[in-house]
């Protein structure tokens, strides 16, 4: 079932990156004073393969799902909150709803399982999986089957976005004791220890923390076997960790730039270019999170955030947020004269 993972992603546009270089070189503006707007205004150039690349259309999808791994007490949340917060993003309420809005943004919110089920609500996509992942701390979260169902799931939202004309894909994550269950994936795949990588998570305290890293511990040791990154993401992830994985894949492969949110996020990213490494060239990286495994993953990645505002919300918040600068970075590119048109001396 997994076949489609096969695929190539596409190879981004040089042309299109070098007439670009070559435009910046002309406008009114000294050279690199612009900083990196202007890397990033080229580097979308390649990506979209135009000179002159545009972030009018943008898509966000939220995946939600719940985790087995909540009943070792590694959130300072109830396991309820996923239920309710798909009801509330729905409704509006959220914070990446009301960025969504200001944004003009196409809001997709998709809910894979929870154990606390809102059932029917307008606004949300019901491709469920299952109440929750099993428990990672005592053996694989999810079976063949549900590993193939949540990736897919991941694809089936980019198709949705390609059918849409978006010009970026934006992904984001719902699910109490996630930060646990990305921060044990990111261990697995970067062989580091739980004590580099868990952090506070949704607002543990020290002794908090340490009941966490002494979980990710015992799922580390329970799925030992697990060495390929596809076997990784089964046993240790989540079903919105392993769609997030699935969208980045398909959005390389149909040609569409995605820009990372936060850890979450960002551990689905580092699965996805472990699964296939020209994924990498077509993810920008939003943000900078608090959560303190997320600088490792981003040196992982060789990830460089446009943005450091001491966030760990999730939901693509911190991604929203780095959305006006990928436009003024346009703008900037494609409406500044030159100087030829401006009359302007050259230096």
């Amino acid at each position: 079932m997994k076949h489609w993972l096969a695929t190539p992603a596409r190879v981004p546009d040089a042309a299109a990156a070098e007439a670009a270089t070559l435009r910046q070189a002309t406008l009114t503006k000294p050279p690199g004073s612009l900083g990196r707007l202007e890397s990033l205004a080229v580097q979308l150039a390649a990506l979209q393969g135009r000179e002159r690349p545009r972030v009018d259309v943008v898509w966000i999808a939220v995946f939600a799902g719940d985790h087995g791994v909540a009943v070792e007490g590694v959130s300072a949340f109830p396991q309820v909150v996923t239920g309710e917060m798909l009801r509330n993003f729905a409704l509006g309420g959220a914070a990446i709803s009301v960025l969504a809005r200001a944004l003009n943004a196409t809001l997709d919110v998709v809910s894979l399982g929870t154990v606390n089920d809102p059932g029917d609500v307008a606004g949300v996509r019901r491709e469920i999986i299952a109440p929750s992942t099993a428990n990672i701390a005592e053996g694989p979260a999810m079976t063949d089957d549900q590993l193939d169902a949540a990736l897919i799931t991941g694809v089936r939202s980019v198709e949705r976005a390609v059918a849409a004309d978006a010009q970026v894909f934006i992904g984001g994550d719902m699910g109490i004791g996630n930060t646990a269950v990305a921060s044990a994936l990111a261990c697995a795949l970067l062989g580091e220890s739980p004590d580099v990588l868990v952090g506070a998570g949704t607002g543990l305290d020290q002794a908090g923390i340490a009941r966490k890293a002494a979980t990710i511990e015992r799922a580390l040791r329970a799925n030992a076997a697990a060495i390929t990154p596809l076997e990784c993401l089964r046993c240790l992830g989540g079903f919105e960790i392993a769609a997030l994985t699935g969208a980045f894949i398909a959005a390389a492969q149909h040609g569409m730039p995605v820009l990372v949110d936060g850890f979450i996020t960002s551990v689905a990213a580092l699965a996805a270019v472990a699964l296939r490494p020209d994924v990498r060239p077509w993810l920008m990286f939003a943000h900078r999170s608090q959560e303190r495994g997320h600088a490792r993953v981003l040196a992982a990645l060789g990830g460089e955030p446009l943005l450091d505002l001491q966030l760990r919300l999730g939901e693509a918040s911190g991604a929203a947020l780095a959305v006006p600068l990928l436009r003024l970075a346009c703008t900037l590119h494609g409406s500044m004269a030159t100087f030829a048109e401006a009359g302007v001396s050259e230096a």
